[in-house]
């Protein structure tokens, strides 16, 4: 396993990290596989784990809180609010009303006093930098957060936060989580520029394209990953971007084989291999997956691999730009573009 400094933070993260994202009924797991999952990765050398307050409604959370209990601080344990918690129109966003609740609620479930990182889970449109970053600050300052970040924010956005924090002397966000894999390049063009220019961490979720790139998605075969259960259309290859996606994919593969390498290998190496990656977030259901993800732990692409990589998916390109979790609300939603 290679580690890395989490930004400017002087905290050493591994290059693959745990994201917990399919503990509980999202994946399908119980307590026992999640608890055998958590001890497998840090006997491997994993030391981040990375959850969600809506991850299955919490219950990540307290799987997680529940399978670390007794080394909690070998451990760099991250988590995420913003997202809808229920019906209820104020359990969501990033006010500092429902930030404060949602990280007392996210640190019962947990089981623990602090989290080393806070993460705003989608950038909120109703709410102002200066209310998100006093609330996170003051979070900070009562020694419940260590450190606070962002997730999914459009590169102009990750700018406008960090002038909000030294506009009104407020700590910053100091880590980014975006969306990156071969098939997802996007943030190439804008965001990771921005994430080196003010030393941000990132940790990239994704990296193996909602299971495009596990080696279980190849031509000729039905397409059964957990994900295509209950997100078929990202999965239709009579839809254009996916059928682009699955040439890519069959192209992908010859290099892995050329390489010696497995698709998942190829994958994450590539991801690792960003200077402005630091960890690549791996979201495995099972021990199996688990270890064919561990495998990657010390995978370092050569230049040929690299540049054989370039000519297949363009530097900056997005195979399937609609699914990208950035977009502008004006862009979704005709009423904010017109007057």
């Amino acid at each position: 396993m290679q580690y890395r400094t989490l930004g400017r933070t002087g905290v050493q993260v591994s290059s693959l990290a745990l994201g917990a994202m399919n503990f509980g009924r999202i994946g399908r797991t119980t307590q026992d596989e999640v608890t055998a999952v958590v001890d497998a990765a840090l006997e491997g050398g994993i030391n981040v784990i990375d959850t969600a307050d809506a991850y299955s409604g919490g219950e990540s959370e307290e799987m997680v809180g529940k399978a670390i209990a007794g080394r909690r601080d070998d451990i760099v344990l991250a988590t995420k609010a913003t997202l809808p918690m229920g019906d209820e129109r104020n359990h969501r966003g990033s006010s500092r009303r429902w930030l404060i609740t949602s990280l007392d609620n996210s640190l019962r479930r947990l089981g623990v006093d602090h989290v080393d990182l806070y993460q705003i889970h989608r950038w909120d449109p109703t709410t102002g930098d200066e209310e998100t970053l006093s609330a996170l600050t003051d979070l900070q300052r009562a020694g419940k957060i260590r450190n606070f970040g962002s997730s999914t924010f459009p590169a102009y956005r990750i700018v406008q936060a960090q002038w909000a924090a030294r506009e009104h002397h407020l700590s910053r966000y100091v880590t980014e989580q975006p969306s990156y894999s071969i098939l997802q390049r996007g943030i190439e063009t804008h965001v990771l520029p921005v994430t080196e220019e003010y030393g941000l961490g990132v940790l990239a979720w994704s990296p193996l394209a909602s299971g495009w790139l596990s080696g279980a998605v190849r031509e000729g075969r039905d397409i059964t990953t957990s994900r295509s259960t209950f997100m078929p259309q990202r999965f239709d290859t009579a839809i254009p971007s996916n059928r682009a996606r699955l040439d890519a994919v069959e192209q992908l593969a010859e290099v892995a084989d050329e390489a010696g390498l497995t698709m998942i290998q190829l994958a994450l190496g590539f991801v690792t291999a960003h200077p402005a990656v630091t960890s690549a977030l791996i979201g495995p259901r099972t021990l199996d997956h688990l270890h064919s993800q561990l495998a990657a732990a010390d995978t370092v692409l050569t230049p040929d691999v690299l540049d054989a990589i370039d000519t297949i998916v363009a530097p900056g390109t997005d195979l399937a730009a609609h699914e990208k979790n950035d977009t502008p609300p004006a862009l979704l939603d005709p009423a904010l573009r017109r007057r």
